[in-house]
């Protein structure tokens, strides 16, 4: 997504395109499976050059090839200029392509004073020794536009204020899970605070229902909910009334069922509004047993002298991480404000650059998540990029108009800024810093981070002026 603000960055493109021309001498040469421009920022340059000056490149890098050709029976330098050809036309046609048409098509960019941001779609390729050069190339460039206003958009100040309540329930998150879990021995009934090991079988009620020889029968579709060795605590904050009601005295290996009614705000979307029968059997009765909150416990939590070190640091760092939620949050709705105000063609380069970059994302996701190269293999592709596009010209239209606003703002990102955070991707990445550079720099990502890096500054110094 980065504009090529030197002519020399398309050099390459170009190089890397004419090696897929047409190998025959005399043929004009099209491109069918070219990625699709916008047509409001495609610009479509004719390049020629005289027949001189093809017949001096050819000569020149003919001359070359019979200085270093090692042809048995001749010596070196001795080789005829008619073998040469022969045996290296399509090398030979190449390098006259890499060195004249990269030179020609800089020199029209020069002159017309275009700067393209793709990589420039090669046709009508005619490159033939004793005869005129000519070609066609369609780029495209960036929008010309206009952040004027950017400043009277009016962000809403989160308010990162940590309560009590919201302190508590993440302590208790964390205590939870440190505690110890144990089957209950003795033969006895399930009472409140206990927890009850389960299997069950759960059936989607339909509004829906027939009458049957055997009774009532319902048409839904859904398949059954299951689960196994499912941990529900009695009369537990995070428990259904339901399910408390139907496990409070129930014994181990007993069978008995429970309707649970989901409300309408339920987290999980498939049972939210729904009524389902659970068919459940207790397997066991479990007690938790939390640890005790002293220094001993904390020591395994990290460098705490005490439970109350502890608990100061713990506290802070869950201000802290509701703070950046907040904020990343109202961050992202004034970014999504500004790109809602300001009306500009995207180049569709960067468009597909994008959804490149969120497919491989998405790829990465699964891979870790355990699915199989070959299944993956029979993804509908087609589908998922479609999938993906409209979030890809959102963020593609935010990088635009951050990278305006930080040349107004004077926002920069400074050599010290970009050493601080390789440092902190090296600790992450247990790569040596120079080391990680190096091959940041080589797969041409370096630039990128700095990139990103200058976003996410513009976003948080646009924040904190328009909320003030």
């Amino acid at each position: 997504m980065t504009p090529a603000t030197e002519i020399e960055q398309t050099e390459v493109a170009v190089q890397n395109d004419v090696e897929h021309t047409h190998d025959h001498d005399h043929e004009h040469h099209h491109h069918h499976d070219a990625p699709a421009l916008n047509p409001e920022l495609t610009r479509e340059i004719v390049v020629e050059a005289p027949a001189e000056d093809v017949t001096a490149a050819f000569a020149k890098v003919l001359k070359t090839y019979q200085k270093h050709a090692r042809i048995p029976g001749f010596r070196a330098g001795k080789v005829p200029p008619s073998m040469i050809r022969s045996r290296f036309g399509k090398e030979l046609r190449q390098e006259v392509m890499e060195s004249l048409v990269s030179d020609r098509f800089r020199t029209e960019l020069e002159a017309q004073k275009l700067n393209p941001i793709s990589q420039p779609q090669i046709t009508e390729l005619m490159l033939v020794d004793g005869q005129p050069l000519r070609f066609r190339a369609s780029f495209e460039i960036l929008p010309e536009f206009d952040v004027t206003g950017y400043d009277t958009i009016k962000a809403e100040k989160a308010n990162v204020t940590l309560t009590d309540e919201e302190y508590q329930a993440e302590l208790d998150y964390l205590i939870d899970q440190h505690s110890t879990v144990e089957t209950v021995e003795e033969e006895r009934e399930l009472h409140d605070g206990d927890w009850a090991e389960i299997e069950f079988k759960g059936t989607v009620k339909d509004l829906a229902q027939t009458v049957t020889e055997e009774g009532l029968a319902s048409t839904s579709a859904e398949p059954p909910i299951t689960g196994d060795d499912v941990l529900v605590e009695i009369a537990g904050k995070n428990t259904l009334p339901a399910f408390t009601e139907a496990l409070r005295g129930a014994k181990v290996g007993q069978e008995l069922s429970a309707e649970v009614e989901y409300p309408a705000d339920f987290g999980e979307a498939r049972l939210a509004g729904k009524t389902v029968e659970y068919d459940v059997t207790v397997k066991a009765i479990k007690k938790k047993t939390p640890p005790a909150q002293d220094a001993e416990f904390v020591s395994q939590l990290g460098n705490y002298e005490s439970w109350e070190d502890f608990t100061t640091k713990f506290r802070e760092n869950v201000e802290g991480r509701k703070r950046t939620s907040l904020e990343n949050a109202a961050k992202e709705k004034l970014v999504d404000e500004l790109v809602a105000k300001f009306q500009f063609p995207v180049p569709e380069s960067f468009v597909q650059q994008q959804i490149d970059a969120r497919l491989d994302r998405g790829l990465r996701a699964l891979a870790q998540q355990g699915m199989p190269p070959e299944e993956m293999r029979k993804l509908d592709f087609a589908r998922l990029r479609a999938a993906q596009r409209d979030e890809a010209v959102n963020e593609v239209k935010a990088s635009m108009v951050l990278d305006k606003i930080a040349e107004k703002e004077n926002i920069t990102v400074s050599d010290a800024d970009l050493d601080r955070e390789l440092f902190i991707l090296s600790i992450q990445s247990r790569e040596p810093v120079e080391q990680l550079r190096e091959r940041l720099t080589k797969e041409g990502n370096l630039a990128r981070i700095r990139e990103q890096m200058l976003r996410e500054k513009t976003g948080t110094a646009l924040y904190e002026k328009l909320s003030a």
